[in-house]
């Protein structure tokens, strides 16, 4: 805040300002070029611009009886009408002091409805609602509080330690977990390698059989279709080897060798010897 008691002043375009008359308001002053009569006018202003005020570090105590640090910021304006200006002025002798001592109480009171594990995860809630809070109350100094953020929520020692135990156990678990369906995954595609593997295996004995019991049908087929006779007289003369073989007597007739097995040493007779 300023004050101006000379005869011309200017007023900032982020200002706004009252002009007091024998310290009595008289008018609002909006920015721009002014004159006034020194001694009988005086001009206080306000900037209207966005004010970052910390919020204090504290100690509060959550609903489950736990005591932790917190602090925070927000930010806060004055509002640029008249009946806020004046409310600046004449409802509160410090806003900014006002506003944090409020801020203050009401983060307390925020803590105290929550547990610790509620208070941890809790951030953007308590900042909405501490903001709601403030702008009930900040209405009547003539302010806006825009925005507000919890920045530090410190739990005590033990505590913390107590957490980071956790929260390696936890991701040990995780860890365990992960390593376990990773394995367990391994082994089905392996089961799934080895299934596959044995069906293609079957499937190619299967073709082979197939194969060759097809090739033994076309030999079979063009034996019969086209070597019928001659497979005849491959049979007979194999006989015929086998009888000489063992020194028997055959018959030649005119028909060929006969095969016919004689008894005794009967000689070995031609068609000719026979008429």
């Amino acid at each position: 805040m300023r004050h101006i008691r000379n005869a011309i002043y200017t007023i900032r375009p982020y200002e706004r300002g009252i002009q007091e008359t024998f310290g009595k308001y008289s008018r609002f002053v909006k920015p721009g070029l002014g004159i006034q009569i020194p001694i009988v006018h005086i001009i206080r202003v306000r900037d209207v611009r966005e004010h970052t005020l910390d919020i204090p570090p504290q100690s509060v105590i959550t609903k489950d009886n736990v005591e932790i640090h917190v602090d925070g910021v927000m930010w806060v304006r004055p509002n640029p009408d008249e009946e806020s200006i004046k409310r600046t002025f004449y409802s509160i002798d410090d806003w900014k002091r006002a506003i944090i001592q409020l801020a203050m109480t009401n983060l307390r009171q925020e803590f105290g409805d929550l547990t610790l594990d509620e208070s941890l995860i809790a951030r953007e809630k308590i900042a909405e609602n501490l903001q709601t809070v403030l702008n009930t109350f900040a209405v009547e100094w003539g302010l806006i509080v825009s925005k507000v953020e919890i920045m530090l929520i410190d739990p005590p020692d033990d505590i913390k330690q107590a957490m980071h135990k956790q929260k390696t156990a936890e991701q040990e678990r995780r860890a365990m977990r992960l390593l376990a369906t990773g394995e367990f995954e391994a082994a089905e595609q392996q089961k799934k390698a080895i299934i596959q593997r044995a069906e293609g295996e079957r499937e190619a004995a299967i073709m082979v059989a197939e194969g060759k019991a097809k090739a033994i049908r076309l030999v079979n087929e063009s034996a019969q279709k086209y070597f019928k006779g001659n497979a005849q007289s491959l049979k007979q003369m194999e006989m015929t080897e086998t009888a000489l073989k063992d020194n028997t007597k055959i018959v030649i007739t005119e028909e060929g060798i006969s095969p016919t097995l004689l008894l005794g040493s009967i000689p070995i007779t031609t068609s000719e010897e026979n008429k």
